[in-house]
């Protein structure tokens, strides 16, 4: 039974269950066995091709375990019948294990190299792998393996240098490394020094990590408004009076110089002079805080549609009441847009409602409230390693993170997307302070340190002090050369893996 490519797949699946961030309880050691599984199915596999499909299923499977929320959005808010919504994030774990599977392949490739070399080379195809999830068809850079060890702060301390993909490379190399150890003792020290090297490493970033800046005083709130009346047109005073209302509460506790409100806390046109938007506006002339609020916006065209639609925040502040905004620049599929709508025959809204058809921003600069210059990333844009870089490059010294994860109910995705965004206050060396409807909110430290606001589905404001920070990480300065690097060594790799199957085959035939 041991043996069996079934047994190892639910291994893979209980691992990713429980390794990464979910409402039951997390034990960051288990997502190990995700890589570890894979490499032992992909090794031991006689050919490329079972390697690929013993690997797709396994990881097929942990992906499901991880991604089932997706059922949720998809059924209580694109009023899909239950019966179509389950097979929805099926659909998308089974394409998320394609990945896997091609990490299985590799595996099996690496067959033909030395025990040792395998090793690095299946850490640095791990890298390789989280990397084309991140980029093709859009994107999805939720499993991430290091966001699984953020509640161990001192393992992830490297994604400074090499960043959060990296720091899952040397976290897939310890894995391999102890599947590998049977066959070759430096593979067991390989798999021993990857996590001593984090640790190391993380200790010395910590003990010497000090606040070279002043203190400022961010608040945000948590409005908590029920995802399935927000947009209805009779609760848009309600919802504007009560963020008005904790906004005032948190001002007179800790008189903070910004509030942040989350991703389209607004359900109307803030940009339009309208009776709703009169009192925010009202609430920044008459206070010191600079206010941020999520609300959709609109631009007039003169092609076939008469305007198009963007997620945006907005920024007020105090002096005169001036207004800037950031226009969110990578948008939800299939839910803030439908992928190569132009080339499909049939509309989606057959199958689903309440699909958006937003565009791309187009954003500069950082947004300024006083000392603050801030990097704005809206929902899960803070998944993504990239977007948070360009936010730093373009002189973000605070990053943001609005978002609406009311959409996910209570299950693992909030959890997920609080570890994920972590990830990216430690790579730029940014505070992070993350505004959400329904949680989960917080502030975030250099250090990827999580305080949380508050739990999840109840009200609240609450406030923190964010240094804002100019120095840049090693991380950001290397950023494309690590990236260089890295398909270069894969190129090398790939090279020493066909020159060497000649002679694999030769000797195959030998024995």
């Amino acid at each position: 039974m041991l043996t069996s490519p079934l047994f190892w797949t639910l291994a893979a699946g209980l691992g990713a269950l429980f390794g990464y961030a979910n409402p039951w309880g997390q034990l960051p050691a288990l997502a190990l066995l995700l890589p570890a599984v894979l490499a032992a199915l992909g090794l031991a596999a006689p050919t490329p091709w079972t390697a690929f499909k013993q690997t797709w299923r396994a990881g097929s499977v942990a992906s499901l375990v991880c991604l089932y929320w997706v059922y949720w959005p998809v059924m209580h808010y694109g009023e899909v019948n239950w019966a179509l919504a389950l097979p929805v994030p099926v659909l998308l774990a089974m394409g998320m294990g394609g990945y896997f599977g091609l990490f299985g392949l590799m595996a099996q490739l690496s067959n033909r190299l030395t025990p040792i070399l395998g090793t690095l080379f299946l850490g640095l195809a791990w890298v390789a792998m989280e990397l084309t999830q991140a980029t093709l068809l859009s994107g999805f850079s939720w499993l991430t393996l290091a966001s699984a060890f953020v509640p161990w702060p001192i393992l992830v301390q490297a994604a400074s240098v090499i960043g959060a993909h990296g720091v899952s490379g040397v976290l897939a190399m310890t894995a391999v490394g102890l599947v590998l150890g049977t066959r070759s003792k430096a593979c067991l020290a390989l798999a021993l020094c990857g996590p001593l090297a984090l640790a190391g490493y993380g200790w010395l970033r910590m003990d010497a990590y000090t606040e070279t800046t002043p203190a400022h005083s961010v608040a945000l709130v948590q409005g908590n408004i029920d995802q399935s009346i927000k947009w209805d047109p009779t609760y848009q005073t309600e919802t504007v009076a009560k963020y008005l209302r904790l906004s005032r509460d948190i001002v007179a506790k800790a008189d903070p110089e910004l509030i942040v409100w989350p991703e389209t806390s607004m359900p109307f046109y803030f940009q339009d002079e309208t009776p709703l938007r009169k009192p925010a506006l009202d609430f920044v002339r008459n206070g010191k805080a600079a206010l941020m609020v999520g609300a959709p916006a609109y631009e007039r065209t003169t092609g076939p549609g008469s305007f198009v639609l963007y997620n945006r925040a907005f920024l007020l502040t105090p002096q005169g009441a001036g207004m800037d905004s950031y226009d969110k620049e990578h948008l939800v599929p299939f839910g803030e847009y439908v992928p190569l709508s132009g080339l499909i025959p049939l509309p989606l809204d057959m199958f689903v409602s309440g699909v958006g058809d937003f565009v791309s921003g187009r954003n500069d600069k950082a947004l300024k409230a006083g000392d603050l210059a801030l990097g704005v990333l809206i929902c899960y844009e803070a998944i993504f390693a990239n977007l948070a870089q360009e936010r730093v490059a373009r002189g973000a010294n605070v990053l943001i993170n609005i978002s609406n994860d009311a959409w996910f109910g209570a299950t693992s995705a909030p959890h997920q997307h609080l570890q994920l965004t972590a990830l990216r206050a430690i790579e730029q060396g940014r505070y992070v302070v993350r505004s959400t409807n329904t949680g989960l909110s917080a502030f975030i430290d250099p250090l990827g340190r999580i305080r949380l606001a508050g739990s999840q589905f109840q009200e609240l404001a609450a406030a923190g002090m964010v240094h804002p920070r100019t120095e840049l990480t090693p991380f950001h300065v290397a950023y494309m050369w690590l990236l260089g690097a890295l398909w270069t060594l894969m190129a090398v790799f790939a090279i020493l893996i066909i020159r060497s199957a000649p002679r694999a085959d030769q000797n195959r035939s030998l024995r």
